[in-house]
């Protein structure tokens, strides 16, 4: 149900990668040395920023990187995390492995303050990597930087015996891992040109989830000042996980990997054995099991408390989210449940909205089913409605889209915008997403010369602009009709 398909960045592959000048850059563990860009700027991948979460590492929050000696080249394909084979992210399964806490850097120049981008990279916290990131033409104004965290039961498993030693809390290394690359940057990015204190944050669908969950987490708000959200917010409307609801889930997985309680027993377990454990666990308050690792856990040391709550007393800072006007459907056995457990009382009202008890009316074009319609309402449209709320109550500055473009005629798709604003995608009309995200990432408000006027979303005037074929439209509320009835991030 969860398929993030990344799409084809097809300007990047035409990048010459030929070195003109090779830099080293002392960073934490030791040195290394990036490639050149023939047109300029220069590019680092695979710098580690934590050791190795193998073995004894495994299941624990990231450590300092071990040193090296020498200098380390930058690699043309560094690993990605281990992760199940899903199709869409085969390139990615292919190389991963479990020593994999590096990041890529690219940067136009190695001496000034420009600001910076961190890219989390989507993928149902499961599978992907940030890939190319780093190569967009993005990079000829900004310092790329582009992440990877562990993923799936190696990112997010709780059990009880890891939180009887861990001090009471479990789960969620794959956001300590996040939280330790931007400590990283904090302490290294100038010395690739970038300005440690002009940092933005962004990701897709899992990665703008988990950009929200930085936004609500104590330990991360000083070490960025805004942020972008394409698809996706904390826990894409389902409710929080409890520590014990998690640690039974680890409970799942230490009875199908007949480990017995022992926890060490685990640590040294094949990755093969947990990959395969991974896609049998369940979660009785989910819809579809794919989705097992959205579903955000309190774990008492990420977040001491729900990040709703966190969020409400996070520090105010500027944030674009968004969605698209079609993301992907509920499948149609799920559809009832779904509506029931996100509505609650009001699920009469909001089978009366959709006309779920009638006959399913023609697929629209451009919109595409109902069930298209309600999964990216509860899933994605009505959340991030919710989000840009309690966002803006705090009068930090807010924008919010809604994208809707697709090549030829049909609707559009999950994902779909990630090549308009970092690849070389337009609408029909000759224009991007990309100088909107870029006049952000360097002065903070997407606006600017030549652009359609982009309001900010507040409580008084929840405006929102449509970017599609058609223009740039500035609108009003998107769906109150349906999203009022929710109260879900």
């Amino acid at each position: 149900m969860f398929r993030v398909f990344v799409p084809l960045l097809t300007a990047l592959a035409l990048l010459s990668c030929a070195p003109v000048q090779a830099q080293v850059v002392k960073v934490d563990g030791g040195s290394v040395r990036g490639k050149g860009f023939e047109g300029g700027g220069i590019i680092f991948r695979g710098i580690p920023f934590a050791a190795p979460p193998v073995e004894e590492l495994r299941w624990k929050a990231p450590q300092p990187v071990i040193p090296w000696r020498g200098v380390r080249d930058s690699l043309d394909q560094p690993p990605s995390c281990v992760q199940n084979d899903q199709g869409w992210n085969q390139a990615d399964y292919v190389i991963g492995r479990e020593d994999c806490l590096t990041l890529d850097v690219r940067t136009p120049a190695m001496t000034g303050k420009l600001p910076v981008l961190v890219w989390i990279h989507g993928g149902s916290n499961r599978a992907g990597g940030p890939n190319d990131i780093v190569l967009s033409d993005v990079g000829k104004q900004v310092v790329l930087v582009g992440i990877r965290y562990r993923l799936g039961i190696f990112g997010f498993l709780s059990h009880r015996k890891l939180s009887a030693e861990q001090g009471g809390s479990s789960g969620n290394y794959a956001l300590m891992d996040q939280i330790a690359t931007l400590q990283w940057v904090q302490r290294n990015i100038a010395k690739f040109g970038g300005d440690p204190t002009h940092v933005t944050i962004a990701g897709e669908s899992a990665g703008s989830q988990d950009v929200s969950l930085m936004l609500a987490a104590p330990a991360a708000a000083p070490l960025f000042s805004q942020a972008i959200m394409e698809s996706g917010t904390p826990g894409f409307g389902m409710p929080f996980r409890s520590l014990t609801e998690a640690e039974r889930i680890g409970d799942q997985a230490d009875a199908l990997l007949g480990a017995g309680g022992d926890i060490e027993k685990m640590r040294h377990m094949s990755v093969p054995a947990l990959l395969a454990a991974d896609l049998k666990l369940h979660d009785d308050a989910l819809e579809s099991d794919a989705m097992v690792w959205l579903r955000t856990t309190v774990d008492g040391k990420v977040f001491p408390t729900d990040p709703r709550t966190l969020l409400e007393k996070a520090p105010a800072k500027a944030v674009i989210l968004g969605s698209n006007r079609v993301e992907f459907g509920v499948e149609r056995p799920h559809r009832d449940p779904l509506i029931a457990k996100a509505f609650g009382l009001r699920e009469a009202e909001a089978r009366a909205f959709y006309h779920a008890d009638q006959p399913d009316p023609p697929a629209d074009p451009r919109m595409g089913s109902l069930d298209d319609q309600i999964g990216t309402d509860l899933i994605f449209r009505c959340p991030t409605e919710k989000m840009a709320q309690i966002l803006s109550a705090k009068g930090a500055p807010i924008w919010r889209y809604e994208f809707d473009a697709a090549p030829g005629s049909g609707k559009t798709s999950h994902a779909a915008e990630i090549q308009y604003a970092f690849g070389d995608a337009t609408f029909d009309h000759g224009q991007s997403l990309k100088p909107y995200w870029l006049n952000f990432m360097l002065r903070g408000d997407p606006n600017g010369s030549g652009l359609a006027q982009w309001p900010r979303f507040t409580a008084a005037a929840p405006a929102h602009v449509l970017f599609s074929d058609a223009g740039v439209a500035q609108l009003g509320a998107l769906h109150p009709e349906i999203c009022s009835l929710l109260d879900r991030i």
